[in-house]
């Protein structure tokens, strides 16, 4: 058994509150989840508004297979509009 985790600091653009980020936020883990199938959460930064932390881990049977998985989801993030990557951190056990 291989586990992939990543955690990804984002800059949320065009957002003027709590709200406005936490339905981005909401949105971006929704489609990341239906199309990955990973576990994902918002997991730091929860209460400054142009900024976030999301985090999400993978099971699977090869490191291969884990880090086409992350590299996927990062690449799936990027061409998001509405935010930018500053920090990515990955971890395969």
């Amino acid at each position: 058994m291989v586990i992939g985790s990543c955690e990804i600091e984002l800059i949320i653009f065009e957002v003027n509150s709590l709200k406005e980020k936490r339905h981005v936020i909401k949105s971006l883990i929704k489609r990341i989840q239906s199309r990955f199938n990973v576990s994902i959460a918002e997991v730091d930064l929860n209460d400054i508004w142009r900024r976030g932390v999301i985090g999400f881990a993978c099971v699977t049977t090869s490191t291969k297979h884990a880090n086409q998985i992350i590299n996927n989801v990062v690449k799936f993030i990027e061409n998001d509009g509405r935010v930018e990557i500053i920090n990515c951190e990955f971890d395969i056990l």
